[in-house]
């Protein structure tokens, strides 16, 4: 994949960094004199690109027509938004993601601007947090679907009520697909007779995590 990174400052030399090490071919866009000295540091020199983020002529030496994705990480959230909007409407890269530094702009970064995936750190931390008290002792593997779909993991506590329940009768989320179930170290392909057992590791896909956390969870005393 080609990642143009509009602004080379810490956050996006560090992103150029890691999609590197991925084999990721990235092109980094940055003007301020002080920062290019620290990003030649940290990046290749050949990966940069001199000039405002912004301008048409550095994007268009920068490669972005031939991008797969363009990262907007520069510290001014206009810029940001000025990016998305110039490589989708000018350049027609296929996606967009936009670094927001001020909550209180976040709702400027939607679809009207060309922003596919906006990064709120605040609200992307809340998230987290609610996610993980809701969850309890169920870990999230992996998001899928630019995040509305998860792919969990939970062993299934002693004294759960659906031990021993076969999977068509149990009451799941209505986006929700047992995958596997680990039992013993040996994979179990579930079907809808299949009851789960005291410590089996079930493998799953929703999008209403806690809901399923809800359902695995052992039966309350009294």
């Amino acid at each position: 994949m080609f990642v143009i990174i509009a602004g080379g400052g810490r956050t996006g030399t560090q992103l150029a960094a890691l999609l590197q090490t991925q084999n990721h071919q990235v092109h980094v866009v940055e003007g301020r004199t002080n920062v290019l000295a620290r990003a030649h540091r940290e990046v290749p020199t050949e990966v940069i690109f001199e000039g405002h983020p912004t301008d048409l002529q550095t994007l268009e030496q920068a490669g972005i027509r031939q991008a797969d994705a363009v990262a907007a990480c520069t510290s001014d959230d206009a810029n940001n938004l000025a990016i998305c909007f110039l490589a989708r409407t000018v350049f027609k890269v296929p996606r967009t993601i936009a670094r927001i530094n001020y909550p209180r702009n976040a709702w400027l970064f939607d679809r009207k601007f060309h922003v596919d995936v906006a990064l709120n750190s605040p609200e992307i931390m809340a998230s987290l947090i609610e996610e993980e008290m809701s969850m309890g002792e169920m870990i999230t593997l992996l998001k899928l679907r630019r995040g509305h779909y998860s792919l969990v993991e939970e062993k299934i506590p002693a004294g759960s009520n659906v031990i021993g329940v076969p999977l068509k009768d149990l009451s799941l989320p209505e986006q929700c697909v047992i995958a596997a179930i680990i039992r013993q170290g040996q994979i179990v392909v579930p079907k809808g007779s299949t009851g789960f057992e005291a410590d089996d590791e079930v493998l799953a896909i929703t999008d209403r995590p806690e809901e399923l956390a809800a359902l695995f969870a052992p039966q309350s005393a009294g």
